[in-house]
Protein backbone atom coordinates (compact mmCIF):
# COMPACT_ATOMS: atom_id res chain seq x y z
CA UNK A 1 0.00 0.00 0.00
CA UNK A 2 1.50 3.36 -0.99
CA UNK A 3 1.57 6.48 1.19
CA UNK A 4 -1.29 8.06 -0.75
CA UNK A 5 -3.61 5.64 1.04
CA UNK A 6 -1.52 4.55 4.01
CA UNK A 7 -1.16 7.94 5.74
CA UNK A 8 -4.87 8.88 5.67
CA UNK A 9 -5.72 5.34 6.74
CA UNK A 10 -3.38 5.56 9.75
CA UNK A 11 -4.70 8.98 10.81
CA UNK A 12 -8.28 7.85 10.19
CA UNK A 13 -7.84 4.74 12.33
CA UNK A 14 -6.22 6.79 15.11
CA UNK A 15 -8.91 9.48 15.00
CA UNK A 16 -11.88 7.13 14.83
CA UNK A 17 -10.22 4.77 17.30
CA UNK A 18 -10.05 7.70 19.72
CA UNK A 19 -13.74 8.35 19.15
CA UNK A 20 -14.47 4.70 19.84
CA UNK A 21 -12.53 4.79 23.12
CA UNK A 22 -14.37 7.96 24.05
CA UNK A 23 -17.71 6.36 23.23
CA UNK A 24 -16.94 3.45 25.55
CA UNK A 25 -16.31 5.88 28.40
CA UNK A 26 -19.33 7.98 27.45
CA UNK A 27 -21.86 5.16 27.33
CA UNK A 28 -24.71 5.87 28.10
CA UNK A 29 -23.42 9.47 27.99
CA UNK A 30 -25.87 12.07 26.83
CA UNK A 31 -28.77 9.73 27.67
CA UNK A 32 -27.58 8.92 31.19
CA UNK A 33 -29.65 9.91 34.19
CA UNK A 34 -26.72 11.88 35.59
CA UNK A 35 -26.28 13.95 32.41
CA UNK A 36 -29.96 14.54 31.71
CA UNK A 37 -30.52 15.72 35.30
CA UNK A 38 -27.87 18.46 34.98
CA UNK A 39 -28.75 22.08 34.32
CA UNK A 40 -27.61 22.28 30.71
CA UNK A 41 -27.03 25.23 28.42
CA UNK A 42 -30.06 26.26 26.37
CA UNK A 43 -27.92 25.81 23.23
CA UNK A 44 -27.14 22.15 24.01
CA UNK A 45 -27.83 20.20 20.80
CA UNK A 46 -29.81 16.95 20.80
CA UNK A 47 -27.74 13.83 21.49
CA UNK A 48 -27.59 12.59 17.89
CA UNK A 49 -25.85 15.81 16.80
CA UNK A 50 -22.74 14.86 18.81
CA UNK A 51 -22.17 11.68 16.79
CA UNK A 52 -22.71 13.43 13.47
CA UNK A 53 -20.48 16.34 14.45
CA UNK A 54 -17.63 14.11 15.63
CA UNK A 55 -17.79 12.00 12.48
CA UNK A 56 -17.47 15.09 10.27
CA UNK A 57 -14.77 16.55 12.52
CA UNK A 58 -12.62 13.42 12.40
CA UNK A 59 -12.93 13.16 8.61
CA UNK A 60 -11.79 16.79 8.27
CA UNK A 61 -9.04 16.38 10.87
CA UNK A 62 -7.77 13.27 9.06
CA UNK A 63 -7.52 15.28 5.83
CA UNK A 64 -5.75 18.09 7.72
CA UNK A 65 -3.20 15.74 9.26
CA UNK A 66 -2.63 13.89 5.98
CA UNK A 67 -1.90 17.11 4.10
CA UNK A 68 0.48 18.26 6.85
CA UNK A 69 2.26 14.90 6.92
CA UNK A 70 3.47 15.50 3.36
CA UNK A 71 5.88 18.11 4.78
CA UNK A 72 8.69 16.05 6.28
CA UNK A 73 10.24 18.98 8.15
CA UNK A 74 7.29 19.24 10.56
CA UNK A 75 6.51 15.57 11.16
CA UNK A 76 8.15 15.39 14.59
CA UNK A 77 6.30 18.47 15.85
CA UNK A 78 3.09 17.34 14.22
CA UNK A 79 3.36 13.90 15.80
CA UNK A 80 3.87 15.39 19.27
CA UNK A 81 1.00 17.87 18.96
CA UNK A 82 -1.32 15.30 17.43
CA UNK A 83 -0.47 12.75 20.13
CA UNK A 84 -1.22 15.26 22.87
CA UNK A 85 -4.48 16.34 21.21
CA UNK A 86 -5.52 12.70 20.81
CA UNK A 87 -4.83 12.00 24.47
CA UNK A 88 -6.71 15.08 25.70
CA UNK A 89 -9.68 14.26 23.47
CA UNK A 90 -9.88 10.65 24.65
CA UNK A 91 -9.43 11.54 28.33
CA UNK A 92 -12.23 14.10 28.36
CA UNK A 93 -14.99 11.49 28.03
CA UNK A 94 -14.20 9.39 31.10
CA UNK A 95 -13.44 12.51 33.15
CA UNK A 96 -16.77 14.08 32.31
CA UNK A 97 -19.20 11.19 31.83
CA UNK A 98 -17.77 8.40 33.98
CA UNK A 99 -16.02 10.25 36.81
CA UNK A 100 -18.31 13.34 36.71
CA UNK A 101 -15.26 15.57 37.13
CA UNK A 102 -16.82 18.45 35.20
CA UNK A 103 -14.38 21.13 36.37
CA UNK A 104 -11.31 19.06 35.57
CA UNK A 105 -12.92 18.14 32.24
CA UNK A 106 -13.40 21.86 31.55
CA UNK A 107 -9.70 22.52 32.06
CA UNK A 108 -8.84 19.58 29.84
CA UNK A 109 -11.15 20.58 26.98
CA UNK A 110 -9.96 24.19 27.25
CA UNK A 111 -6.39 22.93 26.89
CA UNK A 112 -7.41 20.88 23.86
CA UNK A 113 -9.03 23.93 22.28
CA UNK A 114 -5.91 26.04 22.84
CA UNK A 115 -3.72 23.24 21.49
CA UNK A 116 -5.74 23.00 18.26
CA UNK A 117 -5.65 26.77 17.84
CA UNK A 118 -1.88 26.66 18.26
CA UNK A 119 -1.70 23.89 15.64
CA UNK A 120 -3.85 25.89 13.22
CA UNK A 121 -1.66 28.98 13.57
CA UNK A 122 1.66 27.11 13.66
CA UNK A 123 0.96 25.07 10.54
CA UNK A 124 -0.98 27.71 8.57
CA UNK A 125 2.21 28.79 6.79
CA UNK A 126 2.56 25.25 5.42
CA UNK A 127 -1.09 24.81 4.49
CA UNK A 128 -2.44 28.21 3.50
CA UNK A 129 -6.16 27.91 2.72
CA UNK A 130 -6.06 24.17 3.53
CA UNK A 131 -5.95 25.19 7.21
CA UNK A 132 -9.74 25.21 6.82
CA UNK A 133 -9.70 21.43 7.47
CA UNK A 134 -9.04 22.00 11.20
CA UNK A 135 -11.74 24.65 11.63
CA UNK A 136 -14.69 22.27 12.22
CA UNK A 137 -12.76 20.75 15.16
CA UNK A 138 -11.99 24.18 16.62
CA UNK A 139 -15.55 25.45 16.18
CA UNK A 140 -17.00 22.33 17.78
CA UNK A 141 -14.59 22.60 20.70
CA UNK A 142 -15.69 26.19 21.27
CA UNK A 143 -19.27 24.93 21.54
CA UNK A 144 -18.30 21.90 23.65
CA UNK A 145 -16.20 24.05 25.97
CA UNK A 146 -19.10 26.44 26.45
CA UNK A 147 -21.43 23.53 27.24
CA UNK A 148 -18.96 22.12 29.76
CA UNK A 149 -18.46 25.57 31.33
CA UNK A 150 -22.22 26.09 31.64
CA UNK A 151 -22.56 22.76 33.45
CA UNK A 152 -19.73 23.68 35.84
CA UNK A 153 -21.25 27.08 36.60
CA UNK A 154 -24.89 26.01 36.80
CA UNK A 155 -24.53 22.77 38.78
CA UNK A 156 -23.00 23.49 42.18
Amino acid sequence: MNNKFKIPLVFGVLNFGGLYLGAIATNPGVNSEWYTSLNQAPWTPPGFVFGLAWTLIMICFTVYLTVLWSNQSIRKTLSALFGLSWLLNVLWNPLFFSLHQTTFALFLISGLLVLLMVMAVKFAKFLGYKTIWILPYIFWLIIATSLNAYIVLQNP
